[in-house]
């Protein structure tokens, strides 16, 4: 298999602009649920609180709104998209399969170096766990799914599979939202890690299949 190494992602340096900065704090609000689904967002008071200008925030919201988070209603303000129960279930029904066909060809496709920087990216998201911090937690975990997408080599799933799982974002957060249901989760998280190491395309499709199933499980009673 290929062997070049590539850089740990701790060692990339990200820059942001000021708009997504801004985007990424709005989303943790909605992530973590301090902007409830269906709920109008106060430009004014948001703006304040961030202590930045319009033009900004109004970007943010355009990239948030193309992420499936945001609706903005021209003359009526923006809201937080707010999703149905048979939403949720037909997204994690087709995302179940995408990840299951991620699992099965990044088995195939993907270098030594970059299971490697997989397991490296568990390792992570595990002491984050262990600490109970619960959203570094969950970043990586969402990192962790849309890595090993791109490690199929197929650029529609991953497009796909990144759209599916924008939309997701606050649903996915509340799956580990009691300790039984994240403990749960992160079994899971440990088969993946492994069968992809061992190269079991079928056991890792298998995983992924059965994790975004019992997704649901986990969130279809605060829907």
């Amino acid at each position: 298999m290929d062997q070049t190494s590539t850089a740990p992602m701790s060692l990339q340096i990200k820059k942001e602009t000021l708009h997504d900065q801004v985007a990424n704090r709005i989303r943790d609000l909605i992530i973590e649920g301090y902007l409830e689904p269906g709920s109008r967002i106060d430009e004014t008071e948001l703006i304040d609180q961030l202590g930045v200008s319009r033009t900004p925030f109004r970007e943010a919201l355009r990239t948030l709104a193309a992420e499936g988070l945001v609706v903005i209603r021209p003359t009526r303000g923006s809201v937080v998209r707010k999703l149905s129960g048979a939403d949720v279930f037909s997204m994690l029904e087709v995302l179940g399969h995408l990840e299951k066909l991620a699992g099965i060809t990044a088995c195939e496709r993907a270098s030594d170096a970059q299971i490697a920087g997989m397991r490296a990216l568990h390792e992570e998201m595990i002491a984050h766990y262990r600490n109970r911090d619960r959203l570094p937690y969950y970043k990586l975990n969402q990192e962790f799914h849309s890595r090993l997408a791109a490690l199929s080599g197929n650029e529609t799933l991953q497009e796909i599979q990144q759209n599916i799982q924008g939309r997701l974002k606050r649903i996915r957060f509340v799956g580990n939202g009691s300790p039984e249901f994240w403990a749960a989760a992160v079994a899971e998280h440990d088969e993946m890690i492994a069968a992809l190491e061992a190269r079991d395309g079928d056991t890792l499709g298998e995983v992924m299949a059965r994790h975004l199933s019992r997704t649901w499980d986990r969130v279809k009673d605060s829907l």
